[in-house]
């Protein structure tokens, strides 16, 4: 029987796991043996004990439960060294982001690993279920903007007191994505006024819907490809769409930053200059700050202050919201089990073959997710990416 491994992330800060009890529990009735190494979920407050009484085996060493294992379910991008050490000819499947840590990807590439990476599951119907970017940045979305809410100094809603009238703060949403569409609601719901912008004109009916003003820029002509993430805008456009914002900007309370293109540097939205146009006690909260962000000023696991504004700079912020970001992102992964651990049913008399892992590069996506396979790197960006030497 195939067996599932999965480890505890060591990466400073992540506190998701990628199986949960309830994932463990559908592995095991597929057919699946699982093993959860000790202390896996508990950042996320899953005890051993839990995953136990689902079926898992609990292992102290993370090379006693990588021996013989078929899949490795990892929530991010596994150092070098881990890399190095999974089984040959397993499969790892986890967050990838090849181009942007390439000692991993080769790690992987000379190890004879195979690697389906969750950002590029293909955004198709039948794919939908897997789509971890999404099921993240929906978290990322809700906590930028509580967040940006507990570091400005002031009310989000409109408050009538004796003492009089607060008026209610006023919060732009770059990017109106699945991040951006959450950020808006909750910004709504704690009673801000919202204004969002992207580069997609066809969004504002959606931000309207959820009670926020859009901003309108001229798009792009050869922007029509729908999509929920950020492509690379003309430069053009770029210097459009600040000349629209820019006064909203200078306005604001809290600007919330969502733009982030998978795999890529994020593209920058608010330079250096926006921001110290912007109010004395303003927030950005940079979503994009693992990317490089969206803000000039912005910097990794930082909040810093410029120009008297705090610009908040956490990395990982489905992390902070580890228990509900672990459920959902380990749905999303069983999916993916299911899907390269078929189990078909059998009709009546019949014997089915003992199960197995099959990797159907006819299947589209198989095809489209699988960056690396058994030391050959098929994604074509990631490939490009690695014949570039890196600068020392």
């Amino acid at each position: 029987m195939p067996v599932v491994f999965v480890p505890k992330e060591t990466v400073s800060g992540e506190t998701r796991v990628a199986a949960t009890p309830e994932t463990v529990a559908k592995m095991i009735k597929l057919g699946l043996s699982v093993r959860v190494e000790k202390g896996a979920g508990a950042a996320s407050f899953m005890i051993d004990q839990a995953f136990t009484d689902a079926g898992a085996e609990i292992v102290a060493d993370p090379a006693a439960g990588l021996d013989g294992a078929d899949l490795v379910l990892k929530v991010v991008t596994p150092t070098a060294a881990e890399a190095k050490a999974l089984p040959k000819d397993s499969i790892l499947v986890s967050f990838l982001q090849g181009t942007l840590y390439p000692e991993a990807s080769r790690a992987l590439q000379e190890a004879g690993v195979s690697a389906f990476a969750m950002e590029l599951v293909p955004r198709i119907t039948r794919a939908q279920k897997m789509d971890a970017l999404s099921s993240q940045a929906n978290i990322a979305g809700y906590k930028a903007v509580l967040l940006g809410a507990a570091t400005l100094g002031k009310f989000f809603p409109l408050l009538m007191t004796a003492a009089g009238t607060v008026k209610p703060a006023k919060v732009v949403i770059f990017g109106v994505g699945v991040a951006g569409l959450q950020a808006i609601a909750t910004a709504r719901r704690l009673g801000a006024q919202v204004w969002a912008t992207d580069i997609r004109p066809e969004v504002k009916e959606q931000v309207e819907s959820l009670g926020g003003k859009f901003i309108e820029v001229e798009s792009d002509e050869t922007s029509d490809e729908p999509s929920v993430y950020a492509k690379e805008a003309s430069d053009d456009y770029k210097k459009r769409q600040a000349e629209a914002v820019a006064e909203h900007v200078a306005q604001a309370d809290v600007v919330v930053t969502t733009a982030q293109i998978p795999g890529r540097q994020a593209p920058i939205l608010i330079p250096a200059a926006m921001v110290e146009n912007m109010k004395n006690g303003a927030v950005i909260v940079d979503i994009a700050v693992a990317q490089g962000g969206n803000c000039e000023l912005s910097e990794a696991g930082k909040t810093v202050k410029v120009h008297g504004v705090s610009i908040v700079g956490e990395p990982n912020l489905p992390a902070t919201v580890p228990l509900h970001a672990s459920e959902l992102y380990a749905r999303n992964v069983l999916q993916v089990v299911q899907h390269l651990v078929p189990n078909p049913k059998a009709e009546e008399g019949e014997t089915l073959p003992p199960l197995q892992v099959v990797v159907d590069f006819e299947d589209e996506i198989t095809d489209g997710s699988i960056a690396i396979h058994q030391g050959e790197i098929r994604n074509a960006v990631l490939r490009d990416s690695l014949q570039t030497p890196v600068a020392s």
